[in-house]
């Protein structure tokens, strides 16, 4: 009871940091579209950003976002088949379809809890096919770590193709930092600060190996770490390496189609869409309901780089932000609650249940 009651105030907290960042977008962005209304001398009453959002919402060309949904389950199609493959070292060759509905569950749990989803996925699909969950964890740990190669790869592909727009908007970013000490500070505190901790972890399970809570960590520790090695046996390097192109191929796709959908930014090219990918991607890191509110400033970021007016920015957002991001999740997410169970003879595993278990039993990675 107490873990459910936990998880309902850790949602609260993280649904708040969405609806703030969100709210300070859309002020930000109303600010600018009534000094627009005053520049071209509109009327304040004639001057509603929402009733511009509502119009910008009538003239979508659904069937872009069609093809978009298209290649966001083939991207899923692509994970569950990299996750298999990090799986079967275990010494178990996973159902590919538990695999899948289980990675669908996982974003539909990170909507309620930023970063809960690589537990949730990892707790359902250890359960369904009987293998050790810290094990399956560390299979999902490798997943991410693969994920971040790929994102700081194509970080570094952008400078290289874009590097006037993208220095000058990290210059322009930085503002007056250089004045209050730059980023070396900082960074060298942060550096300082994980090697204490880590010394003091250290320290403190060597302290106390005897007692059953250190033993358990233990235990995990040494199954995650299995599951870490995962990496190193697969038995295709070569598929691992086309299904992880494969999800970033996808990833990149979902940036690109969707401007075709909306008139502002149907114009735009693949050099937008590297950076709409990109900053959309940092955007979601942050913990946030789906990315609620960071996703629609960074996004509304790398379409002023291309000369997009902020509103019509916050439109092409919220398109892609509710019908992608929320509502696709919500629904292929239901599915898979009810479609896992049908698919492993009526064993039925309750989602919540999981969450408050796994979260209580194994460490949550970090995810992209």
């Amino acid at each position: 009871m107490k873990g459910k009651f936990a998880n309902v105030l850790k949602f609260l907290g993280f649904l708040s940091i969405g609806v703030v960042i969100l709210t300070l977008v859309f002020r930000s962005q109303d600010a600018a579209f009534q000094a627009q209304c005053v520049l071209d001398g509109i009327p304040s009453d004639e001057c509603s950003l929402l009733d511009k959002l509502a119009a910008d919402l009538s003239t979508v060309k659904w069937r872009w976002l069609g093809f978009t949904l298209i290649v966001f389950m083939l991207s899923n199609f692509f994970r569950a088949w990299r996750w298999q493959q990090l799986i079967e070292p275990l010494g178990k060759k996973v159902y590919f379809w538990n695999a899948f509905w289980s990675v669908m569950i996982g974003y539909f749990a990170n909507l309620g809890l930023p970063r809960m989803g690589e537990v949730v996925r990892a707790g359902l699909l250890g359960r369904y096919e009987g293998l050790p969950v810290e094990k399956v964890m560390g299979t999902v740990v490798v997943d991410r770590i693969l994920d971040v190669v790929m994102l700081l790869v194509i970080i570094g592909l952008a400078f290289m193709l874009q590097w006037d727009t993208l220095s000058n908007f990290v210059i322009e970013s930085r503002g007056d930092s250089e004045g209050s000490g730059g980023f070396g500070p900082l960074l060298a505190m942060g550096v300082g600060g994980l090697l204490v901790g880590a010394a003091m972890l250290i320290w403190l399970l060597r302290k106390f190996s005897h007692t059953a809570l250190v033993q358990k960590i233990t235990k995990l520790a040494k199954g995650f770490a299995e599951g870490l090695r995962s990496l190193t046996k697969v038995k295709s390097k070569p598929i691992l390496i086309l299904n992880t192109v494969g999800i970033w191929v996808c990833y990149f796709g979902m940036a690109f189609l969707p401007f075709f959908s909306f008139p502002p930014t149907e114009h735009l090219g693949v050099d937008a869409a590297l950076m709409v990918f990109i900053f959309s991607a940092l955007g979601i890191v942050i913990p946030s309901p789906g990315g609620m509110g960071s996703y629609h400033f960074m996004v509304i970021q790398a379409l002023a780089l291309f000369s997009i007016a902020g509103d019509d920015a916050l439109s092409f957002a919220n398109v892609l932000f509710f019908t992608l991001q929320i509502g696709v999740n919500v629904l292929f997410g239901i599915i898979g609650l009810i479609v896992l169970p049908m698919i492993n003879g009526g064993k039925r595993i309750s989602l919540a249940d999981t969450v408050e278990a796994e979260s209580q039993s194994t460490v949550r990675p970090e995810a992209v």
